[in-house]
Order: structure tokens, then C-alpha cells, then sequence
């Protein structure tokens, strides 16, 4: 029974990690019109999480929306034919 409870626990605690290239990146955890997300970002690279879940029509304004916080949190421009991903996550390249 204890071991039922642990990973229910586990992954609650998790959250929303990083790519493998963005563990050492500076974190941001914004809201953009009521969902939240994380931005981890370095100096030249970018990865945006969407937290929670998503209805099948919010996609497109979902992705819209993460692409518009790339500036807003980094600063930076985003290389437009760098980003890869969909409303889940998605990566790319950013010019400071």
C-alpha cells in the first residue's frame, strides 16, 4: 500500500524539469492569459513548458502565447526557424 502512495507523490513533487541542456539555466515561472508555464533559458537557447492540461480547441492560442513570452521572460529575440515543439513544450534558439 505505502508503495502506491510514493509515486502518486514523487511525480506531484516533480513539477516541470528542464531538458537535459537546460539544467543549469535560469528558471522563470510566468502566467500568460490564466495558464501558467516555465521558462528555463540561457544565453543563446530557450525551453517553455506549459503547466496543466489543455482542451482540444486551446492549442493554437496555447503555442501563440508561449512564443510571445519567449521575449518578455528572456529579453531576447527568438530565431523563429530554431523552435521546435508544440502547446506541451517547446525549444529553440534566442539572439540577445
Amino acid at each position: 500500500m505505502k508503495t502506491r502512495l510514493l509515486l502518486p507523490l514523487i511525480l506531484a513533487a516533480c513539477g516541470a524539469s528542464p531538458a537535459p541542456e537546460f539544467f543549469h539555466a535560469t528558471r522563470a515561472d510566468v502566467t500568460q492569459n490564466g495558464r501558467n508555464y516555465t521558462v528555463f533559458y540561457t544565453e543563446k537557447r530557450v525551453e517553455v513548458i506549459r503547466l496543466g492540461y489543455a482542451t482540444r480547441g486551446e492549442h493554437q492560442g496555447i503555442r501563440a502565447d508561449m512564443i510571445a513570452l519567449i521575449p518578455q521572460v528572456t529579453g531576447c529575440k527568438l530565431a523563429e526557424s530554431t523552435l521546435h515543439g508544440d502547446s506541451g513544450e517547446m525549444r529553440g534558439s534566442i539572439r540577445c
